[in-house]
């Protein structure tokens, strides 16, 4: 008898719109079972998953783009999940199951969901397709208003006209404001945010704007964008007109419905779905801003986690019949002090009665609503850490009777009042509260989580994401962990853990790795008990490095373990092109080099090449494919990589020196190339950086390096653990030394120091203050404990300092090393003769 051994085929779940809603029900499936399907992703923007509600602070510049990413590539690469990120749908074959790409790819599938969003209204004024219109949606929308805004300082015309004073437009014109432009908003009717606030609250939120450099301009009809070759006005009905260099529509949203409707699936206002989210085809299902459900169409992130839920619990047969109802809705702004709630019906109404709290002096505006001693809604302005009770309140529907002389003043003093410890009332909420409304968190999932080992706040927002949006529910979470753990929550010290796969921290898993002998990932993951079989995007990558660091002969580097842009040896960029930047060594470079970049510019159409910080060349808009054969060229050249994606050496930046300047001191461009080829291509536990500059002048900016080098009369001064990111630090002196050999062995023994005792992703500046500078000092300035560290160091190098390019370099033209500074003097030196 013969036995089919291989396992059947998974069913096929492919997944049209990579935004919040896709990127949640890929988790939701995951989290029920992460090996029932075999899924496919597709998303039109060319980057991963991020949070669109937190655009506005990347705007403001208040978080960076890395901050609100919410599922990396790797993320979904670790998870096994097939992305497709930067290509569009061009139809939907639902009776061959397949999904058919712009570019011609066909995806088969055996269920379907759409979650493509929605689209932003762009009014049908005169000027409406001037350049410096734009909308406020996505990530390209927010790199448009910056570059108007960076502009702007340069040319003085720094008008930014945002139609619309709901909240995307107020959170747009707050963003141009911190970024310096004279931001004016045009809202229809004399009320900002009219559908969330009632008037006193409008008129608070006004004002608070107008301190923050956002004017309003109220009762105003739009009637044409002014201008010839780009924007230059707004001309209102009755015949105003606003300056603006920049007009910014935030006047509203509509379901994107398109590809839905091609295929004949039935839609009216959004996509119609049952209470399972199911289509009018049984295959395809849809979350999301897309969907109408029971009459309404949703364009808040809890309803979309209500149905994302109730989807992967249908799919993955968890719950078959889990049915979504619908959603009651709750609003938040929060920009910068101005801290505002809106839940349920705050307009009154017949049989309504209004409970005011004003307190003029703090900027405190209060209102609820009750109707028949059932709370119904509540608007809260300047104070607005109440928001998630009352909401519970409204949903739940019971009688406030035996609190309502005291509802006006919040939970705290209610409970106080009444007797109830705080703490207390938080552990007698239902599982279903809803404890974090930015990433839909119940109760009953942060308590979950913190029986299952979550016994922090980080732990929990790890595996939740409960609190780690706006913040606001920071402290219910730490209620919470309070509750739930009792004593034991005052107990918890010791070192972070790596991630939430493991208790154990970075310090632990490095002393075992050497210690036990431990020379793979599964090895350490085994003997060290992970939770998670395979491990996650946070882990993975540091272990694959503590291995390399610990095993340089013996360890496999593993590319999975690796982000995207060290596996493509290149940055990737947004629109999913890549950037190559060839090593400068000390930031000099030669006739020949110019020419190769030149030559590889021309022959594949590179849009743009930028002088870096690093005082290097960056080739940006390059494709993927075209990589290889880009590095051939450069590597037939003798360039190498400069590692611009890498965790290694970045850069040694100089400044002309001895050789040159007046005031040089020591010959510092040569020094800092010697550093240069003798520390680059390798793995460190973060971006490393390096300057010499040749006098106290300090014009290559040493001080602010992971290590720097200030050349003096008499030698060299040693500095360590600068950083100049977005919480500058200046350098420690670690010492000084006489000759270029004590400063390159000093350097070698430093780099290694650091490899083998700093944390994964920990940058010199945070590694010294843990560690203490003093500790430096006793290792590097025990003689033979320096030698020993530099001796592990070549090593090291010995394996690691081969260029990544070399492998595409041709056959006949190895890629080699070689000095650009005895390069340059020749040139001069012909050039003199």
């Amino acid at each position: 008898m013969a036995f089919n051994l291989d396992s059947p085929p998974k069913p096929r779940i492919v997944v049209i719109g990579a935004g919040m809603a896709g990127g949640r029900i890929v988790e939701e499936i995951l989290k029920r079972d992460d090996r029932m399907f075999d899924i496919s992703i597709i998303g039109a923007e060319a980057c991963a998953t991020y949070d669109r509600i937190q655009l506005s602070p990347v705007l403001a510049g208040e978080k960076t783009f890395e901050q609100i990413v919410t599922h990396s590539q790797d993320w979904y690469d670790i998870n096994g999940v097939k992305t497709h990120f930067g290509y569009w749908v061009q139809s939907i074959d639902r009776e061959a199951k397949q999904v058919v790409l712009h570019d011609g790819q066909m995806i088969a599938y055996d269920h379907l969901i759409l979650t493509t969003g929605s689209d932003p209204i762009r009014l049908p004024l005169p000027g409406a397709d001037l350049p410096g219109v734009v909308a406020f949606r996505d990530l390209h929308d927010v790199d448009l208003m910056q570059q108007a805004a960076e502009k702007a300082k340069e040319t003085g015309n720094n008008e930014a006209v945002v139609i619309g004073g709901g909240l995307l437009g107020l959170e747009a014109a707050y963003g141009l404001a911190k970024r310096g432009m004279k931001a004016t908003v045009i809202h229809l009717v004399d009320v900002l945010m009219e559908r969330q606030l009632d008037e006193a609250a409008g008129r608070l939120l006004e004002k608070a704007l107008l301190e923050r450099g956002v004017h309003s301009v109220l009762n105003a009809q739009s009637e044409a964008i002014l201008g010839d070759t780009h924007v230059e006005g707004l001309k209102l009905k009755d015949g105003r007109v606003i300056p603006a260099s920049l007009l910014v529509m935030a006047v509203g949203i509509r379901p994107h419905v398109e590809p839905a409707k091609s295929a004949g699936l039935t839609v009216e206002r959004g996509i119609v779905v049952d209470d399972q989210m199911r289509t009018s085809d049984p295959s395809i299902f849809a979350v999301g801003e897309c969907v109408q459900h029971r009459g309404a169409c949703y364009g808040l992130v809890a309803p979309i986690w209500d149905m994302c839920r109730t989807l992967a619990d249908v799919l993955t047969g968890k719950n078959p019949d889990a049915a979504y109802y619908g959603s009651e809705l709750a609003t938040r702004l929060k920009v910068s002090g101005v801290d505002l709630y809106s839940a349920g019906q705050f307009n009154g109404g017949e049989g309504c009665e209004d409970i005011v709290f004003r307190d003029p002096g703090r900027g405190v505006y209060k209102r609820i609503v009750i109707k028949e001693n059932q709370l119904v809604g509540a608007v809260l302005f300047g104070e607005a850490a109440d928001g998630a009770w009352y909401f519970d309140l409204i949903k739940k529907g019971e009688s406030i009777a035996d609190i309502r002389d005291t509802l006006i003043f919040g939970q705290s003093v209610t409970e106080a009042l009444a007797g109830v410890d705080p703490n207390a009332a938080v552990a007698a909420w239902p599982d279903d509260t809803e404890v974090c409304g930015c990433n839909g968190v119940t109760k009953g999932t942060v308590v979950e989580a913190i029986c299952g080992g979550a016994d922090n706040l980080d732990k929990v927002r790890g595996c939740t994401k409960a609190s780690a949006s706006c913040g606001s529910c920071t402290g219910i979470v730490e209620q919470l962990l309070k509750v739930t753990l009792g004593d034991a929550f005052k107990a918890q010290t010791g070192p972070k853990p790596m991630c939430k796969c493991t208790e154990h921290g970075h310090a632990v898993v490095r002393k075992a790795i050497v210690e036990d002998g431990l020379k793979t990932i599964p090895d350490v993951m085994q003997a060290m008990k992970w939770t998670t079989p395979d491990g996650c995007s946070s882990c993975r990558p540091a272990l694959n490095y503590y291995l390399l660091c610990a095993w340089p002969r013996e360890y496999q580097d593993d590319p999975r373990s690796r982000f995207v842009n060290e596996r493509n040896h290149a940055n990737i960029q947004k629109d999913g092109t890549y950037s190559v930047v060839p090593r400068m060594w000390g930031g000099v470079t030669s006739a020949k080099e110019l020419r190769a970049i030149a030559d590889v510019c021309d022959k594949f159409d590179v849009p743009m090449v930028k002088v870096t910080g690093g005082q290097r060349l960056d080739l940006f808009g390059i494709k993927k494919q075209d990589l290889p054969a880009v590095w051939a060229d450069l590597n037939a050249a003798g360039m190498v990589s400069g590692h611009a994606y890498a965790k290694a050496l970045r850069t040694v930046k100089t400044c002309v020196g001895s050789e040159w300047c007046r005031f040089g001191t020591q010959d510092s461009t040569g020094l800092g190339i010697k550093l240069e080829q003798d520390t680059w291509g390798s793995w460190m536990p973060h971006k490393f950086k390096m300057a010499v500059s040749g006098c106290p002048r300090n014009c290559a900016e040493a001080t602010i390096k992971d290590y720097g080098v200030i050349c003096v009369d008499s030698g060299y001064e040693l500095h360590v653990g600068g950083n100049a990111g977005i919480h500058l630090r200046g350098t420690d002196l670690l010492c000084k030394v006489a000759t270029e050999a004590e400063a390159r062995e000093y350097s070698m023994a430093f780099v290694q120091l650091y490899r083998e005792d700093a944390w994964y992703l920990e940058r010199t500046a945070p590694w010294i203050e843990r560690v203490g500078l003093e500790f430096v000092k006793t290792q590097l300035f025990d003689d033979q404990n320096r030698v020993n560290l530099a001796a592990r160091f070549r090593e090291s190098q010995a394996v690691f300092q081969v260029d990544p390019w070399a492998e595409h370099a041709p056959k006949s033209e190895p890629a080699k090393v070689f000095s650009p500074l005895a390069d340059l003097r020749t040139e001069k030196k012909e050039f003199a003769q």
